[in-house]
């Protein structure tokens, strides 16, 4: 195996009077600089004409890095741009992402040194300059740091200094109604200044968290005025909202309860939160008479005292409560059990929310709730985003090198690709993902279906993941896997992958995208996207009947849906997909092209923009148990037409029926 190192690079470029455009390379290996060089481009070289020299030098800078890269063995992580190259070619840092699978970073000046005059760098020492800044946001890991700064706004995209996509590029990833749709209401947001605030517990590692930085990313381009706010993380908090989760869920020990002292700890962490940053003069909570947010949208149970709070600052100011986790509301609604506790704890905060969001199940609201408030809205995800974007052979190669590495670090038997085909979950290790069935359902298909088979013949299997920082379940999960391997299942253990991987997205996207087929048993769901994000790479999903997930497949057309815990069922329809090539193709096709512009960070934007615009206006807002991108479209005067993939209706959504 040939090992690929990893690097960090630095892009600069001048041009004098005459054309002449000076270009220099620098990379460093995160403590020593590794390689330099200079190139100068003449006016008669192709890459001066005003129209395309931005393409042009763009073309040139890729395919430099990329025959160095292939030449060496190196892979660039991250790539450090001078502010004069991204003015001279504003697609080269969103093309280093997509193409080379690089995290451009864009600074004004390069580190400066005490005494050095400014303007007498070489066009190498401000490539070098901006190699080494580069790095310097960057973790141990090789992925940009998280960064939380003043007042405990989430800085996405490193301060914005990674410019991973730019505006151009979003309108492909939406039909043109949707896109149309969703500028209307940006650009009333934008003339009339609207400030919109987001609130939830972590800045990473979730499904909220990412929804987040891929939203924000996007009305970044687009000019409005949205910002993203999370508490100082407190482990103590987190086991108890993390204990609140599963008891919502219904998944947790009948002896867990939410106490009164419990409570208090939640409320008093909640306002110190608040108190300390967030409702001062110029906060997002202080009333919008000084500086405050003219919407604050609350997307976490484990902060509900936040919209009440904010109603007592400025009772006037709308606020959203969003419900992203499937709330057992038949516990719920049964006094005197822990699901009842939690949610009335939960409730007693959030009644005052203008608008309820919950995932587009009927189930998940429980009755206290004012059926006039209620709106559907899906989870989402980023098609430019590390998760989803498509990734070179090379990139490929690199990651699934790094996977190999990470098994042996981990002591984990090794994935034979692309020698044989694999079977992929890619879930947080958690109670409610189903990975029991899992692993009883590849059971079935080695031990029944393909008994005949030499292992070699077989498909392997996968469970991989990475955890939130406010999940404390996972390492118990995923010991309590490792001992069924061992106990139930060790005639396969040789043929089973268990990983728990850092955050590193392109990670878990070769992994996904290189899958025969992708499982999603989860006994308890709210959406899970993952789903949308396979059928969209064209892999066909076997799932369980739980939460949001039927909505995501079409069965017999996208995949498979199961009731939860039939694991025989998925053993069939596993078998049937490695064994029937015509279905297998038809469903790839059909999976990759019935993906909903629902689930899209543009569909997102949509749905909150037209909610913000509305509520800042002050029209009256009741979505009465309806989607919101439906009431979004209708309103821009661009509602659905035949054709348009969209999320499955029903009329059940309707609490009142």
């Amino acid at each position: 195996m040939i090992v690929i190192k990893t690097l960090y690079l630095g892009l600069a470029a001048t041009e004098n009077e005459h054309g002449r455009v000076e270009i220099g390379f620098a990379s460093n290996d995160g403590t020593y600089g590794v390689d330099f060089a200079v190139q100068v481009i003449e006016q008669d070289d192709g890459c001066n004409a005003q129209k395309d020299r931005p393409s042009l030098l763009a073309d040139h800078f890729i395919s430099i890095i990329l025959e160095y890269q292939h030449t060496h063995f190196y892979k660039f992580a991250g790539a450090g741009i001078t502010e004069q190259l991204l003015n001279m070619s504003p697609e080269l840092p969103s093309r280093l992402w997509s193409e080379l699978d690089i995290v451009p970073m864009v600074f004004g000046h390069g580190l400066k040194i005490l005494g050095d005059p400014p303007g007498t760098r070489t066009i190498d020492e401000d490539a070098d300059s901006m190699a080494r800044k580069c790095l310097m946001l960057f973790g141990p890991t090789q992925q940009p740091r998280i960064q939380v700064g003043y007042k405990s706004r989430v800085e996405v995209d490193c301060g914005g200094h990674a410019h991973i996509t730019r505006l151009e590029q979003y309108p492909a990833t939406v039909g043109h109604r949707t896109w149309e749709a969703t500028m209307k209401y940006a650009k009333s947001l934008k003339r009339d200044e609207v400030k919109i605030a987001f609130f939830n517990s972590t800045p990473q590692g979730g499904g909220v968290a990412l929804m987040r930085h891929a939203l924000i990313r996007f009305l970044r381009l687009v000019g409005v005025d949205a910002r993203w706010y999370v508490p100082r993380p407190k482990p103590e908090i987190f086991r108890i909202t993390k204990t609140n989760h599963n008891i919502l869920q219904g998944v947790a020990d009948p002896k867990e309860r939410l106490t009164p002292s419990q409570q208090k700890t939640l409320d008093e962490w909640c306002l110190q939160n608040a108190e300390r940053v967030w409702t001062s003069k110029g906060g997002p909570l202080a009333s919008r008479a000084e500086g405050g947010a003219d919407i604050v949208i609350v997307d976490d149970p484990q902060m509900p005292a936040l919209v009440k709070l904010s109603k007592r600052i400025d009772t006037d100011r709308h606020v959203i409560f969003r419900s992203h986790i499937q709330v057992r509301s038949d516990l719920a609604d049964k006094a005197g059990t822990p699901t009842s506790d939690v949610w009335k704890w939960v409730w007693n905060n959030i009644k005052q929310a203008d608008v309820f969001i919950s995932h587009p199940v009927k189930e998940f609201v429980p009755s206290s709730v004012d059926s006039k408030k209620v709106g559907y809205l899906p989870a989402t995800t980023d098609w430019l985003d590390g998760l989803n974007k498509e990734l070179s052979d090379f990139t490929t190669r690199y990651y699934f090198y790094e996977l190999a590495a990470e098994c042996y670090r981990q002591r984990m038997d090794r994935l034979d690709f692309p020698k044989r085909n694999y079977i992929v979950q890619i879930a947080r290790f958690d109670p409610s993902k189903g990975i029991p069935d899992v692993l009883a359902s590849y059971a079935e298909l080695r031990r029944k279906h393909m008994e005949h088979l030499r292992a070699k013949n077989t498909p392997q299997l996968v469970i991989a993941g990475h955890g939130a920082v406010d999940d404390p379940d996972g390492s118990r999960i995923f010991d309590q896997t490792l001992e069924l391997i061992e106990t139930k299942y060790s005639d396969i253990r040789a043929d089973i992958v268990v990983l728990r991987l850092g955050p590193t997205d392109q990670l878990l996207n070769a992994l996904m995208s290189n899958a025969k087929v992708a499982l999603q048993l989860s006994t308890r769901e709210g959406f899970e996207v993952k789903v949308s994000e396979a059928l969209h790479k064209g892999i066909p999903v076997i799932a369980t009947k739980a939460g949001g997930i039927p909505l995501q497949v079409e069965h017999g057309k996208s995949g498979y849906l199961v009731e939860p815990g039939d694991s025989s069922a998925v053993a069939k329809y596993l078998n049937d997909l490695f064994t029937d090539r015509e279905v297998y193709k038809q469903m790839s096709e059909y999976a990759a092209t019935h993906v909903s512009d629902e689930v899209s960070t543009v569909g997102n934007a949509l749905s909150w923009l037209y909610l913000a615009d509305t509520l800042a206006k002050g029209e009256k807002l009741e979505p009465n148990c309806r989607w919101i991108n439906d009431m979004a479209r209708e309103a821009a005067g661009l509602p659905y037409e035949k054709g348009e993939s969209r999320l499955p209706r029903h009329e059940e959504l309707n609490l009142k029926n």
